[in-house]
Order: structure tokens, then sequence, then C-alpha cells
């Protein structure tokens, strides 16, 4: 059978998917928490109306994913400082270095992995992953579309 690129693909997800687990394993985070404090670490803070729509989720599960960060001392929820209906969801100091932490890992694992392509052909990979992950995109918002 020929190995295609969907199935290589498919296994670096699962790869990845099982290093997260492992690297998270005893903090509370999940894959799905990292992701909310990803965004707040580069949006800033926000509302969970907006941290929802960042994330593409419904309002209550952002909901359950702040009261758990909130719970585990990742995130704090502060008054808005012009709507005082709203509030905003900010990481704390201990989430703001382990997301500097997370960063510095993110791009030593990303130039580790780029270092089994021979240097002559990295760009062209990375050109290749992109065009793919757009394309992918592209994909899946068609889907999103065809369904509403």
């Amino acid at each position: 059978m020929d190995v295609t690129i969907l199935d290589r693909l498919l296994q670096i997800g699962e790869l990845f998917q099982h290093d997260m687990a492992r690297a998270f394993a005893g903090t509370g985070l999940t894959s799905a928490r990292v992701r909310v404090l990803w965004v707040l670490q580069h949006g800033g803070p926000m509302t969970q109306q907006a941290l929802a729509a960042a994330l593409e989720v419904s309002p209550r599960n952002v909901t359950g994913l702040v009261d758990a960060l909130e719970a585990s001392g990742h995130v704090r929820r502060t008054p808005h400082p012009s709507d005082r209906r709203a509030v905003l969801v900010e990481l704390s100091e201990t989430a703001r270095q382990t997301m500097a932490q997370m960063q510095r890992d993110h791009a030593e694992l990303s130039a580790t992995l780029l270092d089994a392509v021979e240097p002559g052909e990295r760009a062209a990979v990375e050109r290749g992953v992109a065009a793919i992950a757009d394309r992918l995109a592209v994909l899946v918002a068609e889907a999103r579309e065809a369904e509403s």
C-alpha cells in the first residue's frame, strides 16, 4: 500500500496529540484549555463572547473552559473597563510564564522538526505545508457553508 500525503498528515496529527497529552499530564490542562490560553496570549484580555468567536465555539463551551482555567489559576475574570455588564478574561501571571515557556518550546520543536529536512529543501517544505494548510482551511470553510 502506498502511503499518501494525507496518511502522513494524519500520522503527524496523531503524534502531536500523543505528545501534547504527555506534556499536559498532571497539569490540569487539555488541548482545548491550552487553545484558550494561546488565544489570550496572542489576543490579550477579551470578553468570553470574543473568546468564543475567536475559538469558533459556543459561549457555553467557553464558560466551561474559562471556569476550569480560573479554578486552576490560569486565568482570571476582571471587570470590563467600559461595559459594566461584561467581564474580561485574562491570563494570570503563572499562565503568562507557562505560555512564554510553551512558545519557546514551540520554536525549539519547529527548528528540530525542520532539521530533519535538508537545508536547501526547507523553504519548499514550509511553502508546501502552508499551501496544504491553506487549502484545507478553504475546504473546511466550504463544507461549513454547505451545511448551513
